[in-house]
């Protein structure tokens, strides 16, 4: 009888425990924009959130909050500002303008200028 129990309460805990990583994995920050919103969609389904993190806290690729307006040191040593015209040209042209310390480069996206606004728009709003 005990082991049943504990069998139990074990599958209930393992049930409590996944479900709450899963979620704060994949869940969107609470004061997200329509525009910024739909940015973390797009980021999600081309495949961005697998190395910049679905919440934007990064994982292979560099985490994004906190990014917007941040400095940020090239591999050539320049400091540049992580504004708009930074944001875009490195989710455009993947390479153009490799961080200090970044091990490969992201790969190359069909992405349109719409979906890149949307996924900057984000990007901000992880500020």
């Amino acid at each position: 009888m005990a082991n049943k129990l504990w069998l139990k309460f074990s599958v209930v805990a393992l049930v409590a425990i996944l479900g709450a990583c899963s979620s704060s994995s994949t869940s969107a920050p609470v004061d997200l924009s329509p525009e910024a919103a739909a940015g973390r969609e797009i980021s999600i389904n081309a495949g961005c959130a697998s190395c910049h993190g679905a919440d934007g806290n990064g994982n292979v690729g560099p985490k994004w909050i906190g990014l917007a307006d941040s400095q940020v040191t090239l591999s050539d040593g320049t400091v540049v500002t992580a504004d708009d015209d930074y944001l875009y040209t490195s989710i455009k042209e993947p390479g153009a303008m490799k961080r200090r310390g970044a091990v490969g480069i992201m790969p190359s996206n069909k992405l349109t200028d719409q979906e890149i606004a949307s996924i900057i728009a984000y990007i901000r709003a992880l500020k």
